[in-house]
């Protein structure tokens, strides 16, 4: 292992390749804090350019565009609201409220801190259990990844500060929304209303951004001529110290974000986002004081942001030694290593050794890279916040548009973000949050596939997600029904505690 360390470094940190990491990490960066031009883009924009660099130097390249646009998401996220991808929905619930509150400074800072730790514990591990953890994702049939979905979207009820039933209601209209579309196995156009636009269902980023930009600036466009909408604070270094306590907080919430983070990356098919809101729904169960959170609770930027940023990093583990990607960004990795004759699998850090171990270490080389970067930028994008709301709306606008508009190409994208915008804002209005309709859109295809497959599988047999011989499945089963009976007693505790005080 050592040796392996060793010869993983001697590669990442030879001149050329040193170089094309930064580049990589550089663009990704700056990508991510333009909403809407996610990963995906970004690799597939400047693949070509990699066909005459050596593997090893343009897999470094390619590898940091990927985890480079996770450190600058948390940027417009954090201070206009706008999340560029589903996997940084979820911090807009408290990043953007500590910006409003003065404290932007703090949070951009923990989001950096946080997904370097994430991702250094995602490389520990990849380094060092890769093997076994590939052995555990292997007994995940469609029967294991169904019932901790259920488990997930249950939990994503947790993430609104009222009542939870108005959660599962929000997660169900998710689930309705994440099903327009074509069915995969029929080929029958399922909610689409004679429009063909809605063939390919509703873009996933068309919704983040409406759900979340639009209704913010709708939320705030009453405003306008007050000047900003966010608490002014003086600029500098001091404002991007923690406060008192901020640190303890926070690192409790990194280090079961990072668990979590790395559970989901190794996964085939889940990614980033189910782990950020997994690891916001634990954050949120686990604190003493839960109505905090939505108010701008520090754990519910440092948990999501380690969590992303872990399963960033170990969602490489399945890719590079079993062939399976977990996603498309990963599918295009993949696509990037056969065209420079380097075939994934279990030989391939037998036969390629330098690439596989080269490819490893610059993860941590590129991390670091993006550490030394982004904390100078903080004070920078802070100033932006002393720009008078009348300013910032238009841009926030503009940007979503492009955002929108680029992901597909498509001007239909740019009418569907705006209504799911005014309806975010209806709904948030009558006390329906928005994150867990997000959670159902990301979850709901994943959830049917998995199953119809597993009841094909099992020849209809509904008993499949229940079976001994599924322990894993059983157990997702038995947690999410203790939480539905959790529920119900809290609420009839409450009911019963209302009406002695009234008597």
């Amino acid at each position: 292992m050592i040796d392996n360390i060793f010869l993983g470094f001697s590669t990442a940190l030879t001149l050329e390749n040193f170089t094309y990491s930064f580049i990589g990490v550089f663009v990704g960066n700056l990508v991510g804090v333009l909403p809407g031009i996610g990963a995906l883009a970004a690799i597939s924009m400047l693949l070509p350019i990699t066909y005459g660099i050596e593997p090893a130097g343009a897999l470094m390249m390619l590898a940091g565009l990927y985890y480079g646009t996770s450190y600058g998401g948390a940027t417009t996220t954090i201070l206009l609201n706008l999340p560029g991808t589903a996997s940084h929905a979820v911090v807009c619930l408290d990043g953007h409220p500590m910006a409003k509150q003065g404290k932007a400074g703090s949070a951009l800072l923990i989001a950096m801190l946080s997904s370097f730790v994430g991702a250094t514990a995602g490389i520990v591990l990849m380094m060092a259990f890769g093997p076994l953890l590939v052995a555990l994702a292997l007994k995940f049939g469609s029967a294991e990844y169904f019932s901790l979905m259920f488990l997930g979207l249950l939990a994503a009820s947790t993430l609104t500060s009222g009542s939870p039933l108005k959660g599962v209601a929000m997660v169900l209209v998710g689930l309705i929304f994440g099903v327009v579309g074509t069915d995969v196995n029929t080929g029958i156009a399922r909610f689409t209303f004679g429009i063909p636009e809605l063939q390919d269902g509703l873009a996933i980023v068309a919704v983040a951004m409406g759900l979340f930009g639009i209704a913010d600036v709708l939320q705030n466009v009453n405003r306008i001529g007050e000047g900003s909408v966010i608490q002014k604070e003086k600029i500098g270094w001091r404002s991007l110290r923690l406060r008192p306590g901020e640190l303890k907080q926070s690192a409790a919430a990194i280090f079961r974000g990072t668990g979590i983070g790395a559970f989901f990356g190794v996964l085939p098919g889940t990614g980033g986002s189910i782990a950020s809101f997994m690891s916001y729904a634990v954050e949120k169960k686990s604190a003493k004081q839960p109505a905090r959170f939505g108010q701008g609770a520090i754990e519910g930027v440092a948990g999501p942001e380690a969590a992303n940023s872990a399963a960033a990093q170990t969602a490489f583990i399945p890719t590079l030694t079993l062939g399976i990607p977990g996603d498309a960004v990963m599918a295009l990795m993949l696509g990037a290593m056969m065209i420079h004759e380097i075939q994934p699998g279990p030989q391939m850090m037998v036969e390629h050794p330098t690439v596989f171990w080269g490819l490893i270490a610059s993860f941590w080389v590129g991390n670091l890279i993006l550490l030394l970067l982004n904390v100078p930028l903080i004070g920078m994008w802070v100033r932006l916040l002393s720009i008078p709301y009348r300013l910032i709306y238009p841009a926030v606008l503009f940007f979503i548009c492009i955002g929108v508009f680029s992901a597909n190409n498509n001007l239909f994208d740019v009418g569907v973000v705006l209504a799911i915008g005014i309806f975010a804002y209806v709904s948030k209005h009558m006390g329906f949050e928005a994150a867990p309709l997000l959670l159902g859109v990301v979850l709901g295809p994943m959830m049917e596939e998995h199953f119809r497959r597993a009841l094909l599988l099992s020849r209809g047999d509904i008993t499949v997600f229940i079976s001994p011989d599924r322990p894993i499945s059983a157990a997702c089963i038995l947690a999410a029904l203790l939480m539905i009976g959790g529920v119900i007693y809290k609420h009839r505790k409450a009911k019963r505690l209302a009406v002695k005080q009234l008597g």
